[in-house]
């Protein structure tokens, strides 16, 4: 027999009395046999799996059952809810059919209570399909009665969109049907009354233009009265437009040239009533003629006078801006461009626009010289005092060039002070063209291009007196110690017996200077001088200005 432990574990519930039996014979004969606790395991478990499996094919067959009922009680629910969406019930209505269907018991009897639900919902798709149907064939009764259908396709009611709003739409189109017919003589009426406004607008006769469409007979109404007239009304409304089109061009025209030339008041007031109506729009224009086009013409004629004036201050102005553009670029130093005869450029161009590109170009110039002028503002301010100093350098060479510019006279002390602030000054200039240097470079390095003076490379310009003032410094050096060495040799062939002293202090000074001079002379052709580019105007008209420069420096040092 199964022990206790086995039978709970395997078998923790209450088991049938029949159930109960099987067992224990079971048991009993597997004594008798002498089977293992093992293999009654396995066996009972087989058995129990067994047992599993048809209970599990019954729950199978049981489940698609219910399933089916579901799908059945689900199409059903659907298709009602269908019927309310298409005759447009709210979603109460579909609620309301559906809770019945919930708490009623076994899925039987839910789709038992379903179903004279849903014959109600489709009893009244048909009874609003049936008036639809009615509303339908009364508009396309009236459709044919008025001579509609032409062109316009049968009104047919949509089977998917059934609701009460739907159906409110084709009555009220129905309605509007009813009164079309009434209305349609007002309608000639507004018809008629817009031909004629049109008319006295373009300046033509209205008489004539209704006569030809029959618009002073009675009764005419229908489709293809009204269709003529409308036809009638836009093509006036198309030269209306078209004619408007091109008096607001003319209008424009003329404000802007009015405008740009400053046209006084008493020209304008000929033509100041129309120009209100620039901005005006087709209906806003009334006025009998407003759009003859004899009017046109008048004010077409005043454009071209206005262009012709416009032809000859657009020269004018292209003269101004181009002797503009070369004062900006003399300012700034920047070398003369070939841009060609601007004013024969002009002349030989009709075109408006090309003329304007021209004035456009010379504004980008203009502005562009502008823009490089500012940018080397603080270059030129510097090199306008690099020239200053450059002024006081040439003219104290000159001063010291001069022998009796220690004899005291008029005005000398006025003199001397102007010689020390000249050294002084003169004695920056390394600095200043340091810092002068260092500027341009970084303008160059920020622009990208060299920086040009009236056409060269201002950095070798600066360069070029760099080197030149080493030379004159080097020549000087050795200058100093030529002097040096010819001073030295009379002092040793001097005799001790003492000689009495000059009897004119100024004429051995003038002597001495004279001769220094004539041997800086002779030594002058073998150095370089200041670059004639760097050299301001004074100092390019006098000759010999090196050779004072080093006597300035010895007599200075």
């Amino acid at each position: 027999m199964l022990s206790l432990k086995l039978r709970a574990i395997l078998f923790p519930f209450q088991m049938e009395p029949r159930r109960e039996e099987l067992l224990h014979e079971l048991g009993e004969m597997w004594d008798e046999i002498g089977e293992g606790e093992e293999d009654r395991r396995g066996m009972l478990q087989a058995l129990e799996e067994e047992c599993l499996n048809v209970y599990r094919a019954k729950v199978e067959q049981v489940r698609q059952h219910r399933a089916q009922l579901k799908r059945e009680i689900a199409d059903s629910v659907a298709e009602v809810a269908a019927i309310c969406a298409t005759i447009g019930e709210p979603p109460a209505t579909v609620q309301t059919a559906c809770s019945s269907l919930q708490g009623t018991g076994s899925l039987k009897e839910e789709l038992g209570s379903i179903a004279p639900e849903l014959a109600e919902m489709r009893r009244r798709r048909e009874e609003r399909r049936r008036q639809f149907s009615d509303v339908t064939e009364r508009v396309n009764r009236i459709h044919q009665e008025m001579n509609l259908g032409g062109g316009q396709p049968r009104v047919v009611a949509d089977s998917s969109d059934l609701t009460l709003t739907k159906l409110e739409e084709l009555r009220a189109y129905l309605q509007h049907l009813q009164s079309e017919k009434e209305s349609r003589t007002r309608k000639v009426a507004e018809l008629m009354a817009s031909l004629h406004s049109s008319s006295l607008v373009l300046g033509m006769n209205p008489r004539e233009i209704i006569a030809t469409h029959g618009g002073d007979q009675a009764g005419h109404f229908s489709d293809d009265a009204i269709a003529r007239l409308a036809s009638e009304i836009e093509r006036l409304r198309e030269i209306k437009r078209s004619r408007m089109g091109k008096l607001q061009d003319l209008l424009a025209s003329m404000l802007e040239l009015w405008n740009l030339m400053d046209t006084p008041a008493e020209e304008q007031r000929r033509f100041q009533g129309v120009a209100c109506n620039i901005a005006a729009s087709e209906d806003e224009i009334t006025e009998p003629n407003a759009l003859s086009m004899d009017f046109i013409r008048n004010v077409e004629a005043e454009v071209v006078r206005l262009e012709t004036l416009k032809e000859c201050r657009m020269k004018d102005l292209v003269v101004k801006k181009y002797d503009e553009l070369k004062e900006i670029r003399r300012r700034a130093r920047l070398p003369e461009e070939d841009d060609g005869d601007a004013v024969a450029m002009f002349d030989a161009i009709d075109s408006d626009a090309e003329r304007a590109l021209i004035l456009e170009r010379l504004e980008v110039q203009i502005s562009e010289a502008k823009d490089l002028e500012f940018s080397r503002k603080d270059v030129l301010e510097r090199m306008d005092k690099w020239q200053a100093a450059l002024e006081e350098e040439s003219w104290l060479e000159e001063y010291n060039r001069n022998e009796n510019r220690y004899n005291v006279g008029k005005g000398t002390h006025l003199v001397l002070k102007r010689a020390e602030k000249a050294r002084a000054l003169v004695s920056k200039m390394p600095a200043m063209a340091e810092a002068l240097t260092a500027k341009v470079v970084a303008w160059e390095k920020e622009r990208g291009v060299k920086f040009e003076y009236d056409g060269e490379a201002l950095l070798d310009m600066l360069e070029e007196y760099s080197n030149a003032r080493k030379e004159k410094e080097q020549e000087r050096k050795r200058q100093r110690d030529q002097r040096r060495l010819q001073g030295a040799a009379p002092e040793r062939d001097a005799s001790p017996v003492a000689r009495p002293p000059p009897k004119n202090i100024k004429n051995v000074t003038r002597t001495l200077s004279m001769g220094g001079s004539a041997r800086k002379a002779s030594a002058s052709s073998s150095r370089p001088g200041t670059p004639s580019f760097l050299k301001s105007p004074m100092s390019a008209r006098r000759g010999g200005s090196d050779e004072g420069q080093m006597m300035a420096s010895d007599s200075f040092e």
